[in-house]
């Protein structure tokens, strides 16, 4: 006979247990104010009703539904089942289903959505998105975080931990942010196996002077044939390397190159501040064989030099790349690395001050005296040495 109903219930003021038989119980307690009464559900079984599991709060959980819970959870004590662990493994199974949802990829994807507001420019949500393309999905992109193991993230690190270190450092960053994310979200309900503090011990220990990197780069010496290869090339990644190479501009400078940035009656392309490494606007001469590349495409296309398939969108920052790399011979190079062909050729086979070089390059200079008196960008001078590199570039291609 059951001892409780809906009248009952309302009208119970007391605190403590209060049976409705069959181990259903009433529990009441006042509130953390003291102010009112919270009334709860709860099954007890076994000697002396040691076990108890929650069922919910009488304003969420009629009494009828109490009694159904509790009529299906005797039925598992009869068959020798922890009702609690039952429903703790179900919530977990749950759980674990939500997180197998979505892949180490797509979690990337939303997390650098949802930080591109907060970062400094679209640069930096490009170089997130090219550093986990290049090494990180691979091996975990297809993968589900709730499945990423620690041993995952080492396939990733080792081969880069001394050779590119600082890379590789940044690699696993991100991917212990994007690893942050999915725990927050509940995609993943296991540790971050991406922390440092626990990968550490089991990647090799690195001086201070292995950490410089150095970018893969081509001998000035194979530069000349390499143009021949690609002289006739009209796809966009061929041209936007040319463009590239023939600037000594970074990758991003380069594809990300717009048409109003450029005066080719002057021979001139100004880059603006916003788009450079340091915030300084930097000016860049037109050789006469870059000229000629440019002048018959003048503003045909949209708004970038090289547009990619979306309009008004300018191709990847893999794209180069990944065309570079198909090259014979050319598998471990790198487009950055071209600046340093451009670097080595200037002091080992021009004569040009190391100064204008460095100009070109869009360096600061190291010694903070020598800065402080710079006032110009030596772009006269800079004329003469672009030019000289893009003659360079073509002398191995027939003249037409």
């Amino acid at each position: 006979m059951s001892k409780l109903n809906a009248l009952k219930i309302k009208s119970i003021t007391k605190v403590g247990m209060h049976s409705d038989g069959s181990g259903l119980h009433l529990k009441v307690q006042k509130s953390s104010d003291g102010k009112t009464l919270n009334k709860s559900w709860i099954f007890r079984w076994g000697a002396q009703g040691k076990n108890s599991i929650g069922l919910g709060s009488f304003k969420d959980v009629s009494l009828s539904e109490a009694r159904d819970i509790v009529s299906e959870y005797r039925k598992l004590v009869l068959r020798g089942i922890n009702p609690k662990e039952q429903r703790d493994s179900e919530k977990l199974k749950i759980k674990q289903d939500k997180a197998n949802q979505i892949t180490f990829e797509q979690a990337a994807s939303k997390y650098i959505e949802t930080q591109k507001a907060a970062w400094k420019n679209v640069k930096h949500a490009q170089q997130w998105t090219n550093t986990l393309v290049e090494y990180a999905y691979p091996i975990i992109g297809k993968v589900p975080c709730n499945q990423i193991t620690k041993e995952q993230v080492l396939t990733i690190l080792k081969p880069i931990w001394s050779e590119k270190h600082e890379t590789a450092t940044r690699v696993r960053g991100r991917v212990e942010k994007v690893l942050d994310w999915a725990i927050a979200m509940g995609y993943r309900t296991e540790a971050n196996v991406a922390v440092l503090k626990s990968l550490q011990p089991l990647l090799p220990k690195i001086s201070k002077r292995q950490i410089v990197e150095h970018h893969k780069a081509m001998h000035y010496d194979d530069l000349p044939t390499f143009f021949k290869q690609i002289n006739d090339d009209s796809s966009v990644s061929a041209r936007a390397l040319v463009f590239c190479i023939l600037t000594a501009t970074r990758t991003t400078e380069s594809i990300e190159a717009t048409w109003n940035e450029f005066e080719l009656d002057k021979n001139l392309w100004i880059i603006p501040k916003s788009r450079m490494k340091r915030s300084i606007e930097h000016r860049v001469p037109i050789s006469t064989q870059l000229h000629s590349i440019l002048k018959p495409i003048e503003k045909s296309t949209n708004e970038y030099l090289f547009e990619g398939q979306r309009l008004n969108k300018s191709i990847s920052s893999m794209s180069m790349l990944k065309y570079l790399q198909r090259k014979n011979g050319c598998s471990d190079l790198t487009v950055h690395g071209f600046r340093s062909t451009f670097r080595d050729w200037a002091a080992e086979k021009a004569n040009f001050p190391r100064e204008v070089c460095e100009q070109a390059l869009a360096h600061s200079l190291k010694d903070q005296v020598e800065a402080a008196y710079q006032r110009g960008d030596y772009f006269e001078k800079r004329i003469e040495l672009m030019q000289a590199w893009a003659d360079y570039c073509y002398s191995a291609v027939a003249v037409k």
